[in-house]
């Protein structure tokens, strides 16, 4: 019989796996940056938030903070450098020194912050229990202020009637991130790791009913547009960018 702890190990795998694709996900709206030149109307927002999320879920599964969490530093390490290289690209491609200074700024001051929580918790607790229930609520109050973005995307679908501004394959792998990572929580348990990722299944799964309720009416509207000879809204790449800031753990 296969022991709940190869099951974690395994689950952790697969969610290492999904979460870099959900990371690399917006490479497309980089290639268009780099080639335009611009970031045009994208926004950083849900980079620099990515940015502080995998930090801080970085710390909570070091060793002295959570023991045996080697495979959340992997996941949010990557996810960590990937968004590194966004920001640089955002960086590089703005226009104008204030825009270009305020985002380099608001970087630091995120990682000023992690750096403030890591010296604080650990100089005045002494325990992986204390540390982990201190930087885990505070991960755990991160990854909710990013649901905000699919909340968003799935107020757009509904209004709109039109699933065109949520890819598939990203609903898809957010609720397989959410599963797994959830199931790598149950055994031995972890709250800090399953609530969020259970929360964020929910959304995930949301997001696959609207799709399966919109699919027909949004291939009726694409119809209807191409008859008209109008051309194809290009919110589907911001939504590339706003599905990124979910909740990968």
């Amino acid at each position: 019989m296969v022991s709940a702890g190869v099951v974690r190990f395994a689950m952790g795998i697969l969610g290492n796996v999904i979460a870099l694709f959900l990371f690399l996900s917006p490479v497309p709206t980089f290639i268009s940056i780099c080639k335009k030149g611009s970031v045009q109307q994208y926004s950083p927002v849900p980079y620099l938030a990515t940015f502080i999320n995998c930090m801080l879920w970085v710390l909570y599964g070091l060793p002295f903070v959570h023991p045996n969490s080697i495979l959340v530093v992997t996941v949010n390490g990557a996810g960590f450098f990937i968004e590194v290289v966004y920001l640089t690209l955002f960086v590089l491609h703005s226009e104008g020194k204030k825009k270009r200074l305020r985002l380099i700024v608001i970087a630091i001051v995120e990682v000023i912050i992690v750096a403030a929580v890591a010296g604080s918790v650990l100089g005045l607790t002494h325990t992986t229990k204390s540390r982990s229930q201190i930087i885990g609520m505070i991960a755990i109050i991160s990854n909710i202020m990013m649901y905000a973005a699919p909340l968003s995307v799935m107020k757009l679908v509904i209004t709109t009637k039109s699933v065109e501004y949520m890819p598939f394959s990203l609903s898809l792998a957010s609720f397989a991130n959410g599963i797994t990572w959830t199931v790598y929580a149950i055994h031995p348990f972890d709250p800090y790791i399953a609530a969020p990722n259970g929360l964020g299944s929910l959304f995930g799964l949301a997001q696959l009913i609207l799709y399966g309720t919109y699919y027909k009416s949004t291939k009726e509207q694409i119809a209807a547009r191409k008859a008209k000879g109008e051309t194809g809204l290009t919110e589907v790449v911001v939504t590339r960018d706003n599905k990124k800031a979910s909740n990968v753990r």
